[in-house]
C-alpha cells in the first residue's frame, strides 16, 4: 500500500509541475472573481422568493467562505433579497449566461489540460457545455443552500414541541456536512465527466471528485480559521483586504478542482494501461 501510495504522489506531483497548476489556477481564480457577481445576482434575485432571511444566507455562506470576504458581498445581499426584484431577476439571467459561464471555461481547459487532450469543441458546443455547467453549479448551491435552512427550521419546530436529547441535535448537526459532503461530490462529478473532451465513465471521476471535496471543506475551514486569527489583509490592503481574500479562496479552489481533475486522470491512465 505505502509503495502504491508513492507512486501516485510522485505521479501526482510530475503532472501537477507538467502542466503547470498554479497557472490554471490563477486563471480558474480570475474568472471565477469575474463570474461571481453576475451569478450572485442571479442567486440572490431567487432567494427572496423562498422566504429565505439574509441573515440566513449570510451565515450560511460564512461556513465556507473567509468571513472577510462575505462582508464584501453583504450589503448587496441584504438589499436583493430584503426586496424581490423581477427586472433585476431577468438582468441576472442575461448577465450570468455569459459572465459566469467565463468561470466554466477556465475550468473546462484546466481539466482538457489534465487529461492532455485538446479541446476540439465548437464555439457554440464549447459555450453551451459553460452554461449548462453553470447553471448546474447555480442549482446545486440553491439545493445545498435550502436543506440546511429548512432542516434547521424542521429541528427549531420540533425541538420547541419536544425535548430531543444532545446526541440526536449533534447527529442531525453531522448529517448537514454529510449531505453537503454527497451534493458537492456529485456534482464535481458530473462536472469532472462532461468537462474533458473525451468520454471518461462515471465511476473513474469518483475519487477526483470525492478528494476534492474533502480538500475543498477542510481547505476552506482551514483559510477561514487563518484569516480570522493571523491573516490581516486589511492593514496591508485596505479597503481591497476582502478582495484579496476572495481571490486567494478562489485560486485555492481552482488549484483543488484541479487536483482532483489530476488525480482522475492518473487513475484513467493507468487503468487504460498508459
Amino acid at each position: 500500500m505505502y509503495v502504491f501510495l508513492k507512486e501516485y504522489f510522485l505521479e501526482i506531483k510530475k503532472e501537477w509541475s507538467k502542466d503547470q497548476a498554479p497557472l490554471l489556477a490563477a486563471a480558474q481564480a480570475f474568472y471565477y472573481l469575474l463570474s461571481i457577481v453576475p451569478m450572485l445576482i442571479l442567486i440572490i434575485s431567487i432567494l427572496p422568493y423562498f422566504q429565505f432571511q439574509p441573515e440566513q444566507i449570510i451565515e450560511y455562506g460564512e461556513e465556507f467562505l473567509p468571513a472577510e470576504a462575505m462582508e464584501v458581498m453583504e450589503d448587496t445581499i441584504i438589499d436583493t433579497v430584503s426586496t424581490p426584484n423581477g427586472g433585476l431577476l431577468t438582468f441576472g439571467i442575461i448577465g450570468t449566461i455569459w459572465s459566469a459561464s467565463n468561470g466554466m471555461n477556465a475550468f473546462i481547459m484546466a481539466i482538457n489540460t489534465a487529461y492532455n487532450v485538446k479541446t476540439r469543441r465548437t464555439f457554440i458546443k464549447h459555450r453551451a457545455l459553460s452554461i449548462l455547467m453553470t447553471l448546474l453549479l447555480i442549482f446545486s448551491f440553491l439545493v445545498s443552500l435550502t436543506l440546511p435552512i429548512f432542516g434547521q427550521a424542521i429541528l427549531d419546530l420540533v425541538t420547541s414541541f419536544i425535548n430531543l436529547p444532545e446526541q440526536i441535535e449533534l447527529i442531525f448537526q453531522i448529517s448537514r456536512w454529510v449531505a453537503a459532503l454527497i451534493i458537492i461530490t456529485l456534482i464535481l462529478s458530473i462536472l469532472y465527466k462532461v468537462a474533458p473532451n473525451m468520454k471518461i465513465p462515471f465511476k473513474k471521476v469518483l475519487p477526483g471528485a470525492l478528494i476534492a471535496t474533502v480538500s475543498w471543506m477542510l481547505a476552506s475551514f482551514g483559510f477561514s480559521l487563518y484569516i480570522s486569527n493571523f491573516g490581516n489583509f486589511s492593514a496591508t490592503y485596505g479597503g481591497l483586504g476582502g478582495i484579496i481574500i476572495l481571490m486567494l479562496w478562489f485560486f485555492l479552489t481552482g488549484a483543488i478542482l484541479l487536483l482532483g481533475a489530476e488525480i482522475n486522470a492518473i487513475h484513467y491512465r493507468k487503468t487504460k494501461g498508459r
